[in-house]
């Protein structure tokens, strides 16, 4: 393989300079070189324009601002989830304690019986839906968007 005209112009434009490092970063220097398969001097070459860069700072701080504005966003989706599954289950343990009467005595054991049926039942339906991504918080969603449509069209049910 030989080199072009322009590859030996750069290599003779070099300087060279002798600098001290500690031993430990000259070790991982070397070990990522030889991981990397590149020479070291690429390596220190990459990293001295990368720090002298003088957009380097903003190129940083612009990757941080989109991560950052990435994880506000999903945590506000995981906030408003939570808060739609805590009124959900605050709702029905509602329902059910104004409209559910106390069982007598005699029919707690037949109650229990099926109520641990319709429990089986009930975990059953939720690891389908698990399994299949449906989300309560999606289907409001849905819900309330058709909803507001129909209401901004004139259409309510």
């Amino acid at each position: 393989m030989t080199a072009s005209n322009s590859d030996r112009e750069i290599f003779l434009m070099r300087v060279k300079r002798t600098y001290r490092l500690p031993p430990e970063l000259a070790d991982q220097i070397e070990d990522y070189a030889g991981r990397k398969r590149v020479p070291q001097t690429q390596i220190l070459e990459a990293a001295l324009l990368s720090f002298l860069s003088p957009d380097g700072p903003e190129r940083l701080e612009a990757t941080l601002a989109r991560r950052l504005d990435r994880l506000s966003r999903q945590l506000d989706r995981v906030e408003q989830n939570i808060t739609i599954s805590n009124e959900a289950i605050a709702l029905f343990v509602r329902f059910w304690l104004t409209t559910t009467p106390a069982l007598p005595d005699t029919a707690l054991a037949a109650a229990k019986a099926s109520g641990n049926e319709r429990y089986k039942g009930f975990i059953e339906a939720l690891g389908r839906r698990v399994d299949t991504g449906s989300s309560l918080a999606r289907e409001i969603s849905h819900d309330v968007d058709s909803q507001l449509g129909r209401a901004a069209s004139g259409f309510e049910d």
